[in-house]
């Protein structure tokens, strides 16, 4: 069995999903030859010297001790923690995958990413991605104390939320032709990913093949302290959006 989740934005904030993940690494991940976390997977990343921090200690802990058991865990950079790096690796004991995996599972060649590029329509993004995905950036901006990185990240992501209220929704899911041209560019049938928060199963035909995109669902805290949310579970005669609280 593996599994795959993404978009836990993970933070002291919220607390319901942080437990949920812990548990979830204790629980049913056990049950796993291999767990894809397919980024997004903490709300905030300044850079790895971050490690020392109580909550991420935490997490990376519990990730470890998955790790241990024997289940190979893989974490996929998204676009709200691309800093991570080799010292977190090492201290979770997953591997750092690079931007596009391709597998095959249960006999079908698969496209594995975290879903932010395929969101192509949306152009001040991909241009944004551009400039932090670039090493000179990334080397001049973990040059700085973490304190400043912190604060500029927070700035940055309020200008950022203002912006989203104005953009119009259509902009921030991902481009049909886009998608389309990842299953021709790959010669895969399946495509697993995350970034939009809109999970579904939807079933295609790209040049007369027929093909799956499975959009992986966020995770969040909600008003009454449960963690809302779920992960993706592949068996081979059995594929399904595993939800939390059960009944969601």
């Amino acid at each position: 069995m593996i599994l795959f989740a993404s978009d836990l934005h993970l933070s002291p904030e919220r607390s319901a999903s942080a437990r949920a993940f812990l548990d979830f690494l204790a629980g049913p991940a056990r049950q796993a030859t291999e767990v894809f976390l397919l980024g997004d997977v903490f709300d905030v990343w300044a850079g790895d010297d971050d490690l020392a921090d109580p909550f991420i200690a935490g997490i990376y802990a519990g990730m470890k001790a998955l790790a241990e058991s024997g289940v190979s865990l893989h974490f996929q950079r998204g676009n709200r923690d691309f800093l991570v790096g080799d010292a977190f690796a090492a201290a979770s004991g997953c591997d750092l995958l690079g931007n596009e995996v391709l597998r095959t599972i249960a006999g079908v060649p698969t496209l594995i990413l975290h879903g932010d590029t395929l969101c192509s329509d949306d152009t001040r993004y991909q241009a944004f991605r551009s400039q932090v995905r670039s090493p000179a950036w990334q080397a001049d901006f973990l040059g700085r104390p973490l304190t400043e990185r912190k604060a500029q990240i927070a700035a940055l992501r309020e200008k950022n939320r203002e912006e989203k209220e104005m953009k119009v929704a259509a902009i921030m899911d991902v481009s049909a032709a886009t998608v389309a041209a990842a299953f021709r560019h790959h010669g895969v049938s399946r495509i697993i990913h995350g970034h939009t928060h809109r999970p579904a199963c939807h079933e295609l035909s790209i040049d007369g093949r027929s093909c799956q995109r499975w959009v992986l669902p966020e995770w969040a805290d909600d008003e009454s302290g449960n963690c809302v949310g779920g992960y993706l579970r592949c068996q081979p005669q059995d594929w399904r959006l595993q939800r939390f609280p059960e009944g969601s």
